[in-house]
């Protein structure tokens, strides 16, 4: 072949640096991807517990209506159990992010979940973030 210099020749295929990039974008994609599927689990839980917790807070509401004489502080988790939006025998189960089991006391209003140790459990530490908690 003849090649004046002012040509260049054709050329076929890819440059490492290319292939190297297209490598390079694609595993931050899939890092991106792995990430986000990560916290997914624990938004999901928060979502669970949320609509839980919304649940009982009906059932505390509605029960109160049929019984304005009962103070809050008195409530007991067999009174709420008839109220329930869900028609269940027992109050919705709620984990935490780690797995552990969670109760509520339903002896504040709106209701709160708790350790075992009896403290309130909140991880987004915020009340109005409608996660983990009724959201006033």
């Amino acid at each position: 072949m003849n090649y004046h210099s002012h040509q260049t020749p054709d050329r076929a295929g890819v440059t490492l640096i290319e292939l190297t990039v297209v490598i390079f974008i694609i595993l931050s994609i899939m890092g991106a991807t792995m990430y986000f599927a990560g916290n997914i689990g624990e938004w999901n839980k928060g979502k669970k517990a949320s609509a839980a917790l919304r649940e009982v807070y009906v059932a505390q509401r509605s029960y109160l209506a049929d019984n304005p004489r009962k103070a809050v502080a008195a409530l007991t988790s067999n009174d709420l159990i008839q109220y329930l939006p869900s028609g269940g025998a027992t109050l919705p189960r709620v984990e935490d992010l780690n797995g552990n089991s969670l109760s509520f006391d339903v002896t504040k209003s709106p209701p709160v979940l708790t350790e075992s140790s009896g403290g309130v459990y909140d991880p987004s530490g915020s009340s109005t973030d409608s996660l983990w908690d009724v959201g006033e």
